[in-house]
């Protein structure tokens, strides 16, 4: 036990405390110590979340129709031997640009140069009976003037002489075919084109029924598609002013989608238009040329033209990231004066850019939600933001 002193005088008085009471007393302490750091601050309630909006846009823009085409050059020639035999050597690179005249293929010459060798032997025999036919009508003539030999030996002597000249002239064209048959053991390329893979490779027998490869022009390279009767009658006037090859500005451009979805850089334009209208389907075949003088397009290819057909006045516009689609159905968040969210039903047309065409459900100059629509619901608070970076509205 511990004492404490105190002083009265002279007088003196010890006073004694438990040491039970030190232990109470910080078991206190540590209580009240505890609760005031158990007691929480009140917290701020969340503000409305963040949006960024777009205002609805009013505007004319141009109408674009697309439709699918497959490319194709104006000059497919299909590389066939004119005379059948073996074949010796291959001299061009598949997938490369020949020149016209470049040699492709080399067919074995020997027994074309035999041939010819013999129809110069033919000829030569020919001439000699020529030859002596004349001689003998020479000889002959002033002798059955003068009774000296039958009129009737003459005769024969001058058809003889005929018979020998038709016999030089058919010698002259055997000769002349033999030479073509060995010329024509050269292939070559009758244009500037594509040369495609070979069907036909050393060694192997070909015929004049044998399509070796395919030479084909790509520079400039078709585009071919059909549209309805409808669409070229709207534009009828555009399209043949562009194949009369009038500007631009009066033929509309034709820009070709490559598959996969890039455009392709260098515009086309309509260079024809089929003769008829097909009664199966209503429509038009139409081709439009587009300058490739990379050969990035190729024959077969396919993709789309896209085509300015119009104008669509007073249309209005809200960026695609706006527009949200539900079972086929779209919708957009509209922020009113309150600065409230509402889901709103639209109906769209066709794209522009960045933007989508809206025929039904907003009014110029509301503002719809580009980011952040998935933070609110039907009536929520919102604090709004313009959007950082809207695409130009008549972009293409």
């Amino acid at each position: 036990m511990k004492t404490q002193l105190t002083g009265q005088g002279n007088s003196s008085r010890r006073i004694a405390i438990h040491p039970h009471a030190y232990g109470l007393s910080f078991l206190l302490a540590m209580i009240v110590i505890a609760v005031a750091c158990g007691e929480k601050k009140p917290t701020a309630a969340p503000g409305p979340p963040e949006v960024q909006v777009a205002d609805v846009v009013q505007q004319d823009v141009p109408i674009y129709t697309e439709w699918v085409a497959q490319l194709n050059g104006d000059t497919n020639a299909q590389i066939m031997p004119k005379v059948q035999g073996y074949i010796l050597t291959k001299n061009y690179r598949e997938g490369f640009f020949v020149r016209k005249g470049t040699l492709l293929f080399e067919i074995d010459p020997r027994p074309f140069q035999a041939a010819l060798d013999q129809a110069k032997a033919q000829l030569a025999a020919a001439e000699a009976s020529l030859s002596k036919a004349q001689t003998d009508v020479i000889r002959d003539t002033p002798l059955a003037a003068q009774n000296a030999i039958p009129q009737k030996q003459l005769d024969n002597d001058v058809a003889a002489q005929a018979a020998a000249k038709a016999q030089v002239a058919a010698a002259n064209a055997q000769v002349e075919q033999a030479q073509l048959n060995l010329a024509w053991t050269k292939v070559y390329s009758p244009i500037d084109g594509l040369a495609g893979t070979a069907t036909a490779q050393v060694g192997d027998l070909v015929g004049t029924t044998t399509k070796m490869t395919t030479v084909s022009k790509v520079n400039p390279i078709r585009a071919y598609f059909s549209i309805s009767e409808s669409a070229y009658l709207q534009d009828a006037d555009k399209i043949l002013a562009s194949i009369r090859g009038e500007s631009f500005k009066q033929a509309p451009q034709v820009e070709y989608i490559q598959a996969n979805e890039v455009p392709y850089p260098n515009k086309g334009r309509v260079i024809l238009v089929n003769r008829e209208i097909s009664s199966q389907t209503g429509t038009i075949q139409v081709a439009a040329e587009f300058p490739n003088s990379e050969a990035v397009l190729r024959p077969g290819g396919f993709g789309r033209v896209r085509m300015r057909t119009g104008d669509n006045k007073n249309a209005l516009l809200v960026p695609q990231r706006a527009v949200q689609e539900v079972q086929s159905a779209y919708q957009v968040v509209v922020v009113g004066p309150d600065n409230k969210a509402s889901f709103r039903p639209i109906k769209v047309a066709e794209k522009v850019g960045s933007n989508w065409v809206v025929t039904e459900g907003l009014k110029p100059g509301e503002k719809v939600i580009v980011e952040g629509f998935m933070k609110v619901r039907e009536g929520t608070p919102v604090s709004i933001k313009p959007l950082a970076e809207t695409a130009s509205a008549g972009e293409k």
